[in-house]
């Protein structure tokens, strides 16, 4: 479909797809907010520059913010606002932070956060803590995947999210993420969400070092992980699947030489080249619709698709809705990781809601578990 489908028709049908899964006469967001409780982290991201260097731990960078770790006060006051304007859940992570030293947090510090969540927001969904920050927590604390999963949703974790996804291929993630989660480290942290019934959502960031075979196996190592978790009947699962583009500005990533447009690469759909896995070839609008539409038709074990307007746009967004999105996504009432790499699109409730109506749809608001709340 790739080669040989026009972008009209993948469009066609991912909406198909999308119009099968949800006939319904209207297209929902959600209303949150993205708190990063730290950015100490130990890893060497070369795409991100949102994180802080571990006292001690050098990563020759510097280019990096100061380092932080939020006070639960601090915590608990960003809640209230978003409580205040009908938020009904947050997003919390942030970056692997060590277990002792100056930036360090124990576990209980972890638990006790969930805990305070729990007892002043019980109302409040916690989408918390990515796959390479729970794979660090069972390095660090010497702790199985399993009991730091079931210890933090017992203190009040209800989900968790596909942060750190990037590409599931080793040869990227060694190359981009230096530090974090391999491929099967990654995939292993889902299966056990899935096994204590966790609903968690998955991402895919394309559009720098990867080849599109690189992407598509992305793509399947998602599918197979979902059939597996769904048939085992306990409600866990993948609900949702979110792609963006790379965002390269202040990034050392986004300095790489970019691919030559030379008769030597081979190239795909349109006369664009393709990547041969060692040079930057940033994704634009229409390849990010192609590749949602790709995920759509593909990913039909996985309900919900949702925009990414906060990389792409407003209007890129709204026409994802036309490509295999069902879902416009977050107000996003607070987000520091994607504009620290120089991304600044801001929406605010109304704005989204005018999007999806003007697309042809009711707008409504939903919950975690994309029940309408109105």
């Amino acid at each position: 479909m790739y080669f040989d489908a026009s972008i009209h028709e993948l469009g066609r049908r991912a909406f198909d797809v999308t119009q099968r899964l949800h006939p319904e006469d209207y297209r929902t967001y959600v209303v949150d907010r993205n708190i990063n409780y730290a950015n100490w982290c130990t890893a060497k991201c070369i795409f991100c520059n949102f994180k802080a260097d571990v006292p001690g731990q050098p990563s020759g960078r510097t280019d990096l913010p100061a380092g932080y770790t939020l006070s639960f006060d601090e915590i608990g006051r960003k809640i209230e606002e978003l409580v205040a304007i009908g938020g009904t859940q947050i997003l919390m992570q942030g970056g692997l932070v060590p277990g002792e030293g100056e930036a360090g947090l124990p576990f209980e510090w972890y638990l006790d956060l969930m805990r305070f969540i729990r007892r002043n927001f019980p109302t409040i969904h916690i989408h918390a803590f990515s796959p390479p920050e729970i794979f660090a927590f069972s390095q660090i604390f010497g702790m199985s995947l399993h009991d730091v999963l079931a210890r933090l949703m017992e203190a009040g974790l209800d989900s968790v999210p596909g942060g750190g996804g990037e590409i599931l291929s080793d040869r990227v993630r060694g190359k981009i993420g230096i530090g974090k989660t391999l491929t099967g480290e990654w995939l292993e942290v889902m299966r056990q969400c899935h096994i204590l019934g966790m609903r968690t959502s998955c991402t895919m960031m394309f559009g720098h070092i990867e080849t599109l075979d690189e992407r598509l196996e992305h793509l399947r190592l998602l599918r197979d992980l979902q059939d597996e978790s769904l048939a085992r009947g306990n409600g866990g699962g993948f609900g949702a699947f979110i792609c963006w583009t790379f965002q390269p500005d202040h990034t050392p990533l986004g300095r790489m030489r970019p691919l030559p447009d030379a008769p030597e690469f081979r190239h795909g759909r349109s006369g664009r080249p393709l990547n041969d896995g060692k040079h930057l070839l940033l994704a634009d609008a229409n390849e990010y619709l192609t590749m949602l539409a790709l995920s759509r038709v593909y990913l039909d074990n996985i309900p919900h698709i949702q925009s990414s307007w906060v990389t792409m746009g407003p209007k890129i967004g709204q026409l994802a809705l036309f490509f295999g999105a069902n879902d416009m996504g977050s107000v996003m009432m607070e987000e520091n990781v994607v504009s620290a790499a120089g991304t600044t699109y801001r929406l605010d409730e109304a704005m989204i809601r005018r999007l999806i109506e003007d697309a042809g749809w009711r707008a409504v608001k939903r919950d975690y578990h994309y029940r309408p709340i109105e």
